[in-house]
């Protein structure tokens, strides 16, 4: 599947609806000349044209520019300026579907009330053969790549949330937060990799990888849209066809590199069986070009607008405003007769629905992502277009090839509305019950919204009980990037702000539940080595303070990662944890005991967990042994192995051994 718009654009400047053309719009083109500041030289000013049998469709040949064959260019669009907030002056703006962006060179500063925030980078392309071609500032370019033929089915799927902005400690002992860019990226995932800003920490070395040490098949890192903001977690996209200018300029380049960076840690992942699935923000952008060009079609101020306008409200929450988070919210549900980028000809459409797809198919067709990640849903406030969205995506994966249960469309609302599901809008949600659940439960509390601990716990394992009908369908993490707020702490902070002891053993036992439950594991970077907050965790400062991998390698965290990631392969490798079948076959909470143990699978395919949330010690209760109700006997030809500790068990003692406080054991039959 293509895009009308995406065609045109290989040998035309492209604008779409612009709100004011009483004063035509203009391409401004030329050649970026290094300086203090960098100038556009050789400028061109072409007015652009309508394009035939349309009412709002503006282009300019590039035959008809004056360019020459093998140039990179530089340039705007100038507009009249549509934002309520500003007074209508001409503007040059960014190209809305802008490939590549260099925000070395940016628009000249207009008078007062534009600000220097305004001022938007030029667009970049490449004039090759007649055809304008994506590129890097430098003219570097990439070739799309192909979807994953071999890659983990969703059932099998681990996932890695990874922020972009690490930190490390300085001489002093204070944290320095730098950006991880998609070098070190890709060095975390290929061995012969080496880091870019954070090359210097020893996981970032040649010779090692820590994604494939840890065992996960799909990493989704946190938006990658380019954003004006100095990097930080990526939730204020402002070019939303173009990677992020900073992931693609580390500190010893001299110009930025971001389309071949990513293609190349895209190269790396699919090379090594992992997924790569791209967060999108739908909900809302941050100076975004639209608000220049046609504001009023494509943005809202929802806290000024008519309680009786459809773009007002969030979907959840009857009410309630939607959040904008320092942007401008996208309207979804003002249909108008257009041009569709998407289809070409002119129609009833969406604007902004229409212009989300196109972007998605940009990242589809040249970086061949795996899956979505769509962030803030319920301020997307249009579950029509969330599902419309989503088939879009599926579709366009499988036109390309693509296998469908290799490809998931999941979205992020903390209230966790199953409808999304059911009504086949989209095809997962995070499950943030699972994180609440399993925070209480190693506290050996009862979740606050649940009768008991045994339900807080089968709840927590099987996701079927809190309304989800497959396990495909549960995103479950013990930890987010949302860490801001009362219990939302990383996994290790939480611990140390209630005051328990048994961290290490507690840690590992919340990641036994999250990697043998009935769902889609994720880890948030840095919680598989218990990682710690160096900064505040208020906003925004926990958009900075994201991931330390110097800490990998302390003998505790060390602990902590290789027990994760032992769980992690049995996870992508386990036929018992591929399927929903869970059983809980032991409850015991005698005595102060609160040990419960599951069965997952069938047959010959099984998985046993004992799992201890208590002070209870079998060893200082005067026993080597703990026996488990109603364990299973091994089949002819089998033995029961503690993956978790990976280690073989006595047949003898098989579901009779000890177990210790706070602790979660794994057994496989082998």
């Amino acid at each position: 599947m293509s895009a009308h718009l995406l065609a045109l654009k290989q040998s035309k400047f492209v604008l779409w609806r612009p709100a004011t053309t009483t004063i035509t719009p203009k391409l401004i083109i030329g050649e970026y000349k290094a300086g203090n500041p960098p100038t556009l030289e050789n400028r061109q000013v072409h007015n652009l044209l309508q394009q035939p049998g349309t009412s709002d469709l503006w282009a300019i040949d590039a035959s008809a520019c004056t360019l020459t064959d093998g140039k990179v260019y530089h340039y705007w669009f100038e507009v009249t300026d549509s934002s309520p907030f500003r007074n209508g002056s001409q503007i040059l703006c960014t190209d809305p579907t802008s490939y590549s962006v260099d925000w070395r060179l940016k628009a000249p500063q207009l008078p007062s009330p534009y600000e220097g925030d305004d001022r938007d980078p030029a667009a970049v392309i490449l004039f090759k053969d007649g055809m304008l071609v994506p590129c890097d500032a430098s003219g570097e370019t990439s070739m799309p790549l192909p979807p994953l033929a071999a890659g983990t089915p969703n059932n099998r799927m681990v996932i890695y949330e990874l922020p972009t902005s690490f930190t490390r400690t300085g001489p002093q002992g204070d944290p320095q937060v730098g950006i991880g860019t998609f070098r070190d990226v890709t060095a975390l995932v290929k061995k012969s990799a080496e880091g870019a800003n954070f090359a210097d920490l020893a996981v970032m070395r040649t010779g090692r990888s820590h994604l494939q040490e840890l065992g996960i098949n799909a990493l989704e890192l946190l938006p990658i849209a380019d954003s004006f903001v100095d990097r930080e977690w990526g939730y204020a996209p402002s070019n939303y066809f173009a990677p992020d200018f900073d992931l693609g300029m580390p500190e010893e380049n001299t110009s930025p590199t971001a389309n071949t960076d990513l293609t190349a840690l895209v190269t790396a992942c699919h090379d090594h069986g992992i997924r790569f699935i791209v967060d999108t923000v739908m909900a809302f952008g941050t100076h975004a070009t639209m608000e220049n060009v046609n504001f009023a079609e494509f943005h809202i101020d929802a806290a000024n607008a008519p309680a009786r306008d459809p773009d007002r409200f969030q979907s959840s929450r009857n009410g309630e405003d939607r959040d904008r988070f320092g942007g401008r919210l996208w309207r979804y549900a003002l249909p108008v007769t257009a041009y569709d980028p998407v289809a070409g000809g002119t129609r009833s459409i969406f604007p902004a629905r229409q212009l989300m797809k196109v972007q998605i198919l940009r990242w589809m067709k040249d970086f061949a992502i795996d899956g979505i990640r769509i962030d803030s849903v319920n301020n997307i406030a249009n579950w029509d277009f969330v599902g419309e969205f989503r088939d879009f995506a599926r579709s366009s994966w499988g036109a390309r090839g693509g296998s469908m249960d290799k490809f998931l469309v999941i979205g992020e609302e903390l209230s966790v509305p199953h409808g999304l599901i059911s009504e086949h809008r989209l095809d997962a949600l995070w499950n943030e019950d699972f994180k609440r659940m399993v925070r209480y439960a190693i506290l050996g509390q009862n979740d606050e919204h649940e009768p008991s601990f045994e339900w807080t716990v089968r709840k927590m394992i099987d996701c079927r009980l809190i309304g989800f009908s497959d396990g495909s369908e549960s995103v479950n993490y013990v930890g987010s990037h949302d860490v801001g707020g009362f219990r939302n702490e990383r996994l290790f902070n939480f611990l140390l702000n209630n005051r328990v002891w048994q961290t290490e053993e507690r840690i590992k036992l919340a990641f036994t539940c999250l990697l043998t439950a009935v769902g889609i594991p994720m880890i948030f970077a840095g919680d598989e080595f218990a990682d710690q907050h160096d900064l505040s965790t208020d906003n925004p400062a926990k958009q900075r303070d994201a991931v330390n991998f110097e800490r990998v390698d302390e003998p505790f965290r060390k602990r902590v990662f290789e027990y994760v990631s032992r769980l992690t392969r049995i996870r992508t490798s386990s036929n018992a944890l591929a399927v929903n079948d869970t059983e809980f076959i032991h409850v015991d909470f005698n005595d102060g005991k609160r040990v419960l143990a599951w069965k997952r699978g069938t047959g010959s395919d099984i998985l046993i967990v004992v799992a201890n949330f208590s002070d209870f010690d079998s060893g200082r209760a005067g026993s080597n042994e703990y026996r488990v109700q109603n364990w299973p006997a091994a089949p002819s030809g089998k033995r029961w192995r503690d993956v978790s500790q990976d280690r073989d068990v006595d047949p003898a003692w098989a579901g009779r051994e000890a177990i210790y406080p706070w602790e979660g054991k794994v057994y496989a039959l082998v």
